[in-house]
């Protein structure tokens, strides 16, 4: 809800400082940041209202194509606005656009409840959740991108095929490759920063022109704004600096795919004590916690489209890439789909790996969520021992689906997905998801010429 006493103060400020507009924005199915510049006069209007934003958002695909198998909205309906507020929560100002101010909204529907497929109140929603049992949900995500020459134009124009990183080498955790796009490397850090996206670590990756970017850790909502920001940011910051950045999953068959880990754990309700913690267990790894993990595994094949939700996301998800393909769980293990990372009471935290760049950080934590409160609700106990060694060559308790259409058939017909986010969220999503499988199905590649041309 809008805290309407905080409207006049925020107000003064931009009046203060002279600002004439304000930057509304919120993300799509596919977690791309969607929004509008108004005038200061209008943000006055709608600050406490609320404001009509075109429904379309959750009606097309990435490339601005429109479903034509979902009902929230199509042709049918004509795309009318739907009801959006401002989250004056959220409020920051963008150091790259003169200090341009940015909001955050949420939809409702009809009638006025949050929106059941916007992905933020959805988040919202599971958060809700861990509030009633007590927990306050600490989490933060992690990205590796790549980075390539601004060549815009000549993209298009190949088709993409002539992408040139800014650096050549595979060169992880180089202070070399990162001292010689030292403006750029600096400037991501700095500036988000003042955008109130706090980094903990900055580096290179494995890879031409890839860098890994942790988030610092906050409330399960700030954490998830975070991220969006942070994806968009960097895609704005690069441009300044005639670079291009991609967080696709999968560039290049031949290179590392890039991750989106997603870091969380419980609190007690005042955040004085990490629940996952304890002393005495083994590992430290407290009952709730292992719960926690049990929950995740065992949802795990049902909501796996809200990790990987792109065709590409399966190109990621390969034996030998530093992304796993079995459902299995360790201390400290990266071949595993989750790497419990016990410590300290401050630092014990889980690390779903799963999870890709290109995710919509809205749904990757809200399943995460939703699947670790499944197994603390349903008392699960972590029954799946922890792999020794490959997780590739654990297959025992399963494999992750290979492809999107075989995620989003598991999900679509889950009654477990519909119990965590709701009949109509499932529904709308995985019609989404289907969608994006029957472009890819129809397209012929490059692989597909050079295979079949002239040999058959």
């Amino acid at each position: 809800m809008v805290n309407r006493e905080s409207i006049p103060e925020i107000l003064s400020l931009l009046e203060e400082q002279q600002k004439d507009k304000v930057k509304l924005a919120i993300t799509d199915m596919d977690g791309v940041l969607r929004g509008k510049i108004i005038s200061l006069d209008k943000f006055r209007s709608v600050a406490g209202n609320g404001f009509g934003f075109c429904n379309v958002v959750f009606g097309w695909d990435a490339g601005d194509q429109a479903y034509d198998n979902v009902s929230y909205t199509g042709w049918h309906s004509g795309y009318p606005d739907a009801n959006a507020s401002v989250d004056l929560a959220t409020f920051r100002q963008i150091p790259w656009e003169d200090d341009c101010p940015l909001f955050l909204a949420d939809f409702q529907g009809h009638d006025g409840n949050p929106l059941s497929i916007c992905p933020r109140s959805l988040l919202k929603k599971i958060e809700s959740e861990a509030v009633q049992a007590g927990f306050y949900a600490s989490f933060s995500q992690e990205f590796e991108w790549f980075n390539y020459i601004n060549n815009v134009k000549e993209l298009y124009e190949t088709k993409f095929r002539t992408t040139q990183p800014i650096t050549p080498g595979m060169f992880g955790y180089s202070v070399l490759r990162a001292s010689q796009n030292s403006d750029f490397f600096h400037d991501i850090f700095n500036s988000m920063k003042k955008f109130g996206v706090p980094l903990e670590g900055l580096h290179t990756e494995t890879g031409p022109g890839v860098y890994e970017a942790a988030i610092h850790y906050s409330h399960i909502i700030e954490a998830a704004d975070r991220a969006v920001l942070f994806k968009a940011g960097v895609k704005e910051i690069a441009h300044r600096h005639g670079f291009m950045a991609t967080f696709m999953a999968k560039v290049n068959e031949q290179l590392p795919g890039c991750s989106g880990h997603v870091h969380q754990s419980l609190w007690a309700a005042d955040k004085s004590v990490n629940l996952f913690y304890d002393a005495a267990a083994e590992y430290t790894m407290s009952d709730l916690m292992k719960s926690y993990i049990a929950g995740q595994l065992h949802c795990l094949p049902y909501i796996l489209p809200m990790f990987a939700p792109t065709v590409n996301s399966y190109k990621r998800l390969v034996e030998g890439a530093w992304a796993p393909t079995t459902i299995t769980w360790a201390v400290d293990n990266r071949t595993t789909a989750l790497r419990a990372l016990p410590g300290s009471a401050t630092s014990t935290r889980l690390e779903t790996r799963v999870v890709g760049s290109d995710s919509n950080p809205y749904l990757a934590m809200a399943a995460c969520l939703a699947a670790g409160l499944y197994g603390i609700r349903n008392k699960m106990q972590l029954s799946i021992p922890q792999t020794k060694g490959s997780g590739y060559a654990d297959t025992s308790n399963g494999v992750l689906p290979k492809n999107l259409w075989e995620a989003t058939q598991a999900m679509k017909h889950s009654p477990l997905a519909k119990e965590l986010f709701g009949k109509e969220f499932v529904e709308h999503f995985s019609a989404t998801r289907e969608w994006e499988w029957r472009q890819f199905s129809k397209v012929v590649t490059d692989w597909e010429l050079q295979r079949y041309f002239e040999i058959i």
